[in-house]
């Protein structure tokens, strides 16, 4: 287990949730699947209490811990992308499985894990300064998915 983990609460489905994001992301995995090895004021032993899992090389920990706490935007993955169709793959994984759009690159999971995907194009823009970077966000204030060809074309004006 790597020094720094990531832990995610999930209401029973971390292992459904870690296989699906192994299955979507490269550089991801499921490891150790940890039973309860007795009963829990969410569960009973032998269900499935800790997921150990990496998604896009980040370690991370689902732990069923009942319905108590639920996902927010506060805490979101960030995936960079490269071209549309890598942008539309994962967006369309994500909101496909029973996630749901947001605004500016945003969408959840139907866990409630919220994810930015973000075509480097973006950031570049963003992170250049002036003119370029107000349009390049001005552009992305209309999407919700992000439209890499408009995005370029906001930057040249």
């Amino acid at each position: 287990m790597a020094k720094n983990t990531i832990c995610l609460w999930y209401d029973k489905d971390a292992e459904a949730a870690a296989r699906f994001y192994a299955a979507t992301f490269p550089d991801s995995a499921v490891g150790a699947v940890v039973r309860a090895p007795g009963d829990y004021p969410d569960g009973k032993q032998g269900d499935v209490l800790v997921v150990e899992f990496t998604v896009a090389g980040i370690p991370c920990i689902g732990l069923n811990g009942g319905p108590a706490f639920k996902h927010n935007e506060a805490f979101s993955f960030q995936i960079a992308t490269d071209t549309q169709e890598e942008t539309d793959r994962y967006w369309n994984a994500i909101v496909g499985n029973g996630g749901q759009e947001s605004e500016c690159g945003w969408c959840k999971d139907k866990w409630g894990v919220s994810w930015q995907i973000t075509p480097r194009v973006l950031s570049e823009a963003l992170s250049a300064g002036g003119g370029q970077a107000k349009r390049a966000f001005d552009a992305m204030m209309t999407m919700r998915k992000i439209d890499i060809a408009a995005i370029e074309a906001a930057r040249r004006g």
